[in-house]
């Protein structure tokens, strides 16, 4: 190669990384900034903040964590708005969207939230937004204690609140929420989050170009004690064990390598739930939520099932950010208590969509043998309307990384006196003098049964000797 091409090539390459290390570093330090006062004015309007947080003060010697699982003390000294960093990936900073871009309305459920954390949620929303893609806030309050926590945030343009007149839980609540949209577009959000910059725009990009996408954001961490705004790592996706734990996992190392672009949607098999973007047609196709589910948990599973297996699919997109506070534990009650809930929940997206894998879940969380779940007519009907896919389908094209537990080889000995039944070369049966493993047998394993005759919940088996042969003929009454 000559000496002057070497150069050049030399000096691109140095430069390239230069840019690179100059936008990472920016990217690093850059910060999404708190709107001027005349901007933020046009946004909320005549509401009074000051008025609205100090309804609801913290008493001196009260314990912060008590009412909300998170320190409150902390969100009401940060006041509404704050500046945090954007957390994105340089490269997303380059990437264009439509100018023609629907307008979404963010569905937000709350029960007795605390009025620094609700009202930081949805000025973010107002100033990380472009006005023009956020056509209304619906509010809807699940019976909080206090009215006013929702009443007194309509005095803010485009703020609309539902009120339930009596505890109906996430669920039911995100439903009426959607129910009463107007847009074409829903995002549904937590009401403890900080949206970041240009947090909307990929969401409903992808949901423009296709329909039956049903995008998330990386959900970034906002600390339950001092309220920092962590960053996520871009290469988590959502998974479950047998049991339908939800937990966050690596994406599989070949989807990793064949990723040449740190901006590219990631597939996900399930999604938390808390905070996505959703045709508002598609979801009505599908079958909104099982409004039989109570309160909170397993909808999001019953949710991403249905989605991937009815036509859909599911992403996390990385040049969206969320920050949410992440509680470890709830801080309302449960009718029927926490765990009940969570196992009725479950046992419903199990029963309907899981068909015989469903067994791993039994084997995984026991406990739910035997529990009350009510009836899933209606979401087995759905199911079959929809036409969808089994939950093999979803396994083999979806989720092939969840494996499958090995299921325990069971040994069973049958023998009458000192006769046990034995395989004659490799296509017949027949009864020989116990030998071998068959005399070390635990005796859980051995079944005696004379005459003849054997039985374990009402099946049996009759054998006909005949010099050591023998016929079996499979009864269901038994006549030993």
């Amino acid at each position: 190669m000559p000496v002057l091409v070497r150069r050049r090539l030399c000096v691109r390459v140095l430069l390239s990384l230069w840019i690179d290390i100059s936008l990472f570093f920016l990217e690093k330090w850059s910060v999404t900034h708190v709107p001027h006062v005349e901007i933020e004015g046009q946004l909320v309007g005549s509401f009074d903040e000051k008025a609205y947080l100090s309804g609801k003060q913290l008493k001196p010697g009260d314990d912060p964590y008590r009412d909300h699982a998170f320190n409150l003390q902390e969100s009401d000294r940060l006041g509404s708005e704050r500046a945090i960093r954007d957390t994105r990936h340089y490269r997303c900073a380059s990437i264009s969207f439509d100018h023609d871009l629907p307008p979404t309305s963010i569905i937000i459920t709350f029960h007795n939230e605390a009025r620094s954390t609700l009202l930081r949620t949805i000025k973010s929303v107002l100033m990380r937004s472009p006005p023009s893609l956020i056509q209304e806030i619906i509010l809807v309050d699940d019976f909080s204690s206090d009215p006013e926590d929702c009443q007194l945030l309509t005095q803010i343009p485009k703020v609309r609140c539902l009120r339930n007149g009596r505890r109906e839980g996430l669920i039911r609540s995100r439903v009426r929420g959607a129910n009463a949209a107007s847009a074409s577009i829903l995002t549904f959000l937590d009401s403890h989050c900080e949206v970041n910059a240009d947090w909307l725009q990929p969401m409903i990009q992808r949901v423009k170009e296709d329909h039956t996408r049903v995008v998330s954001p990386i959900i970034d961490v906002i600390s339950l004690d001092n309220f920092a705004y962590l960053a996520a790592s871009a290469d988590l996706r959502g998974g479950f064990d047998w049991s339908l734990h939800f937990k966050w996992e690596q994406i599989p190392i070949e989807q990793k390598m064949a990723r040449n672009d740190p901006t590219q949607p990631i597939r996900t098999p399930v999604i938390a739930g808390g905070i996505f973007v959703m045709d508002k047609n598609w979801f009505n196709h599908l079958g909104q939520y099982d409004t039989h589910m109570d309160i909170w948990g397993g909808e999001n599973f019953e949710l991403s099932f249905r989605v991937w297996m009815c036509g859909g699919s599911l992403e996390i997109l990385p040049c969206s950010r969320v920050g949410h506070v992440f509680r470890k534990r709830h801080p309302y009650d449960f009718p029927e208590g926490n765990a009940l809930t969570y196992i009725k929940n479950t046992r419903r997206a199990a029963e309907v969509w899981m068909d015989e894998y469903k067994q791993y879940y039994y084997a995984a969380r026991p406990s739910a043998q035997g529990k009350a779940f009510g009836s899933i007519a209606d979401r087995l009907a759905l199911r079959r309307k929809l036409n969808c896919n089994s939950f093999r389908w979803y396994l083999e094209n979806v989720y092939p990384e969840l494996r499958i537990p090995e299921q325990e080889t069971v040994y069973t000995l049958l023998r009458q006196g000192g006769l046990c039944l034995e395989t004659h070369g490799t296509e017949s049966l027949a009864l020989a003098e116990c030998k071998g493993s068959g005399l070390n047998r635990p005796q859980s394993q051995v079944r005696v049964f004379t005459p003849l005759c054997c039985g374990q919940k009402a099946h049996y088996i009759h054998i006909t000797l005949q010099a050591r042969h023998f016929s079996i003929l499979l009864c269901q009454i038994s006549t030993c």
